[in-house]
């Protein structure tokens, strides 16, 4: 289920000089923001837990997951390079799998690392912050790029509606609207990471069972309707 040629095209096209750069972009803002808040407000918990939350998990990591997730086979497609992957004796189920795999990798590395680095510069993980939204980074990241891997299959508009689900879903809906919490990652795996804290700085709307859940169902069922999305596209460029 995994294909090292198709894995390394893919890390060639996530981590091309551009895309790079964008990728980097927001850990290293998270990275310059904990270092401002730690020198102005000193090591304090809630503050901790306010920028990890507010900037990392509910920004960062769903944007990353865009560019991870989308990139992995979304210019392939609309560039029509895709033909030429598929015409490989290569199974279509190897080849999301394996783009799932690189894309939950790079997602993984580019939020939840500098997570808990900045984690450890706002307040030395005390009460497990740090680690809490770390954990829930790395959740997260893969449901994402699940998520997002079939939003790049399915269409050539991905990158525009993965952002406005990303900003304006999980972002402002997710934070205001109580019943829109319940259908988000970013509360899914803040259960998760409320688990790992074990106190009262981490919360979430989500019991841990139904985010358990939903984070399986959402991971499965869009990596399996890639997979099948890509399975037609074959067909038509056969006829």
């Amino acid at each position: 289920m995994y294909d090292p040629t198709v894995a390394r095209l893919t890390y060639r096209a996530l981590l091309g000089r551009r895309r790079a750069l964008i990728l980097g972009a927001l850990p290293l803002l998270l990275i310059v923001i904990s270092l401002a808040v730690r020198a102005l407000a000193g090591a304090d918990d809630q503050t901790a837990a306010d920028v990890l939350g507010g900037l990392a998990l509910a920004t960062m990591v769903p944007i990353i997951g865009v560019i991870a997730g989308t990139g992995a086979i979304g210019p392939e497609i609309d560039d029509g390079s895709v033909v030429y992957l598929l015409s490989k004796p290569i199974k279509r189920p190897t080849i999301i799998y394996t783009k799932l795999i690189v894309a939950v990798a790079v997602t993984m590395v580019f939020s939840a690392v500098p997570t808990l680095i900045a984690g450890f510069i706002l307040n030395g993980n005390g009460q497990q912050v740090a680690v809490a939204y770390t954990v829930a980074a790395l959740v997260a990241s893969i449901a994402y790029a699940a998520l997002f891997l079939l939003l790049g299959t399915v269409s050539r508009h991905a990158v525009v509606f993965g952002l406005v689900y990303a900003l304006i879903w999980e972002a402002l809906f997710g934070s205001l609207v109580p019943g829109a919490r319940t259908l988000s990652v970013q509360q899914w795996s803040l259960a998760v990471a409320e688990k790992a804290a074990g106190g009262e700085l981490v919360t979430s709307d989500v019991g841990l069972t139904t985010a358990t859940v939903a984070l399986a169902a959402v991971t499965v069922l869009a990596t399996w309707y890639a997979g099948q999305k890509l399975r037609t596209l074959t067909l038509a460029g056969e006829e």
